[in-house]
Parts: C-alpha cells; structure tokens; sequence
C-alpha cells in the first residue's frame, strides 16, 4: 500500500455456491491478501440460512493460524444470540493465538433473527445486548470478573487467559439506526457501516456517529470509523452488476440489493467511489469481492488501494 493510503481490509471467502468449502480459496487467499499488504482480514456471522456460510469464529481462528501480522476481523457477531461467557473465552483464546489481531465487530441484531431458536427468550434486546457486552469486559479485565445485571449474574469468577490485548480487543459496533450509532458512540471502540448500506447512507451515518461522539465526549481521533464494500471491479459493468446481483440473490435472497449497495465498473469508476466514502469521514474500508477473489485481490491492491489517500 502505498505511504498516506487508508488503510484497508479485505473479506475471507466465507460464502460459497456449492456445499462443497473451497478449502485451498481459503488457505491461498489468506497468504496472499497479507502478502499484498491489506491491513485485515474479515468475516461475517450467519448461523442459520440455506447459504452455506463458515462460521465466524472458527474461520477467524483458522485464519490466523495462517496468517503472521494482518489484523483479524468480524463484521459482526450477532451478541444477543451467543452466551457472553463463552464467546468471552473463544475470543480471548483467539487473541492469545494470533497475538493479539483481534478486532471484535459486534451488533444487536435485529427482529429478522430468530432468537428461540438459539434457546433466548426475546424482548430487551438492547439490554441483552449491552448486558452481555458488560460481562464479557468483565471477564476479560478483572481478576474475578463481579457483575450483576438482570440477565447475568457473576460473583469472583475467574477466566484466563485474558486477551492479550489490553484491557481487551477493540469493539468495533456494526449500527445503522440513530439509537444504534448513539449506543456504539457511549460503547464501542470503533464502528463499521454495513455493506447492505449505500454511500449516501454511510454519509448520514457519519454525521450521526459524529454528533454521537461529540454528546458522549469521546474524541473520534480514538475511534475509527470504517465501511464494508461490496464491489466488483470490470471493464465490463454490465457483467460486473449481473454476478454481483447473482451473489445477492445466493446470500441473501434479494439481488436487487447488489444494484442498490454495491460499487462495480473499472478500476477509475470504483476507485472514485471509493474516494467519496474517504471524503464522507471512512478512516479504514473493508473491500469485499464476492467472486473471483484472488484476482479482484491482485487489482484492488495494485491498481485502487495505491490511490485511495488519507
């Protein structure tokens, strides 16, 4: 990357067409983004769905197995529907194994999960929510982690090993609501516009994590503020839209929302896009092709990533 470029991230292929996992993909793919000089590497949550989708935390860990210095992402851990206590200590565990490249994105969820079938009970989300968030930074800070909410309750427990990052990985909030972009002002280290965002949504997020920032009086010098992408860089936009439509269609059922949300077309035309969410506030970007990964890889660090400054 070249020096005064933003830093940027790229997506694990996670999703695949086929129940067939392209382990190679995987294994290739990870060596390279590093080699190439991505800051990151990242993947999403979604447990249930006929999408065949790798889970989270188990590919992450893989990944830093395979891996020596890019940074560890997910982008996001649905937090309502896994047990703190557990996921406290698998990522705690994964940041003592990568040394300490850990970025935990994080979100709320919404009524479009169905939260009985992971055995919680619904309602209060955002208490559950912030509740859980509470006794995992217990675990991973104190030497007895002591906390009593209305969900959890912990008196001197003990789990080590802690994260080795200190006091504990960053929170990186995935929002897009007002009260969600105020909630990850007050309680996260970071937030990431979702790719099922548009450019102009990012632009009103921003103004709204920053009017955020500034009531809760944090300093947004400390708080990066990055956005996934969805793109497709081709000559050809016409093909560009269509495969990236089809992959909407795959993943999450609705292609129309590839047109809406995505950037496709040469490598100009996306870089230029690229520029207005730099200019509309993004610190870091998380470029996610959804096929052909290696080779949009190869092009986004040689031919995008070089003219994207800071």
């Amino acid at each position: 990357m070249a020096t005064g470029s933003i830093p940027c991230g790229i997506g694990i292929p996670q999703s695949f067409t086929k129940s067939q996992i392209d382990l190679k993909l995987i294994h290739d793919f990870a060596a390279r983004a590093e080699a190439l000089g991505f800051d990151s590497l990242w993947v999403q949550e979604q447990i249930l769905g006929e999408s065949p989708l790798l889970e989270p935390v188990t590919l992450m860990t893989y990944t830093a197995a395979l891996t020596k210095k890019v940074r560890i992402g997910s982008s996001v851990l649905l937090i309502p529907i896994r047990n703190p206590v557990q996921l406290a200590k698998s990522l705690a565990t994964l940041d003592q194994l990568s040394g300490g490249r850990l970025i935990a994105g994080v979100a709320i969820g919404g009524p479009h999960v169905p939260e009985k079938v992971f055995g919680v009970a619904g309602g209060k989300r955002s208490r559950r929510f912030i509740e859980a968030l509470e006794v995992m930074k217990a675990l991973w800070t104190q030497p007895k982690a002591n906390f009593k909410g209305e969900y959890w309750q912990l008196e001197n427990v003990s789990m080590e090993p802690k994260p080795l990052q200190k006091p504990h990985p960053p929170l990186w909030f995935g929002a897009r609501t007002e009260i969600g972009l105020k909630r990850a002002a007050r309680h996260g280290d970071g937030w990431m516009g979702a790719g099922s965002t548009s450019n102009a949504d990012f632009v009103e997020h921003v103004r709204l994590i920053r009017s955020a920032l500034e009531e809760s009086r944090r300093d947004p010098a400390n708080f990066p503020i990055s956005k996934r992408v969805y793109l497709a860089i081709d000559d050809n936009r016409g093909r560009a839209e269509q495969r990236l439509r089809e992959w909407f269609q795959m993943r999450y059922r609705n292609a129309e929302m590839g047109s809406q949300v995505s950037i496709w077309g040469g490598k100009a035309e996306c870089t230029d896009k690229l520029r207005e969410l730099v200019r509309a506030g993004a610190q870091h970007l998380l470029l996610n092709p959804v096929f052909d990964e290696m080779e949009q890889a190869e092009i986004l660090a040689r031919d995008v990533m070089p003219h994207l400054a800071a």
